[in-house]
């Protein structure tokens, strides 16, 4: 691998570390920059540019882990093996249940199985892309807008069943690329009352599971892209994409129940209008 490709696997890395739990979509970014710049598929191939893909989001994913790891460790009931103090402050039986995890990935994960191949083939372009975004902005500005004044889930403890499913169901919006997996949680839980922070908390540890297990399933269909010229690529823009989603979900953790969503909304909305400017004008 030389030089170049490998700066290119490192942008493509920080690329998804940086956006794929901000609300502002990574695939929109991923349009302009690789589908438009730096061209993975040229070098790699279409379907080994698409594993790729997959690939840095397996980093992406990491980061979450390591970052929520002791709440990770409490929903799996692996406390009394690991030791260590507890992730909340709760008593046991009120804390966060994976159940209630369950709960929330049911909609989308279902629906998920069902549309992936019509997805797939007809909803990834510029243009569908540029419609997610937008739609999505506008879906964070009426969370803002029409949010409860006081919001009366303040951690992820005090998340009930109704709330996890109603989050679940809003995600189901984020299978429209470009519409943003975190955009559309996080405002659904400022809809239903949750505080931006406590959202954003569930929308990060809703995101494990069902991205591990679509990108698990489209790494073991896709094995054979694993060529010894790609892996050190590949490896690259795992390595990478790690690294940034840590600083990323770090920053925006601490940035989001001070700015809210609308910032975020605006920058949406400009890069949908570049992405207009690029393609379609």
């Amino acid at each position: 691998m030389d030089f170049i490709t490998f700066l290119k696997a490192i942008i493509l890395g920080l690329v998804e570390g940086m956006t794929e739990f901000a609300p502002v979509s990574s695939t929109g970014h991923m349009v302009l920059v690789d589908d438009l710049w730096l061209r993975s598929d040229e070098f790699l191939g279409k379907y080994a540019a698409n594993t790729f893909k997959v690939v840095i989001q397996l980093g992406s994913i990491l980061a979450v882990v390591v970052m929520f790891r002791n709440r990770f460790i409490d929903l799996l009931g692996l406390r009394r093996f690991v030791g260590g103090k507890s992730a909340s402050s709760a008593p046991a039986g009120e804390r966060l249940k994976l159940a209630q995890v369950i709960v929330g990935l049911i909609p989308a994960g279902v629906l998920g199985v069902l549309t992936e191949d019509y997805i797939d083939e007809h909803l990834f372009s510029a243009e569908t892309v540029l419609i997610g975004l937008v739609l999505g902005a506008v879906l964070m500005i009426i969370a803002d807008r029409f949010r409860p004044k006081r919001p009366k889930t303040e951690t992820l403890d005090q998340i009930t069943y109704k709330q996890a499913l109603a989050v679940g169901l809003i995600q189901c919006f984020s299978l429209w690329p470009g519409f943003s997996r975190s955009g559309a949680t996080i405002s659904g839980g400022v809809l239903i009352g949750m505080n931006h922070r406590t959202a954003a908390d569930f929308t990060f540890i809703m995101a494990v599971p069902i991205m591990a297990g679509a990108s698990l399933i489209s790494l073991v269909k896709n094995l054979e892209y694993f060529t010894v010229d790609a892996i050190p690529f590949f490896i690259a823009g795992f390595v990478s994409a790690f690294f940034f989603a840590m600083i990323s979900i770090r920053f925006f953790l601490k940035l989001i129940n001070r700015v809210k969503l609308v910032p975020f909304a605006i920058y949406r909305l400009v890069l949908a209008a570049v992405i207009y400017f690029v393609f379609f004008f």
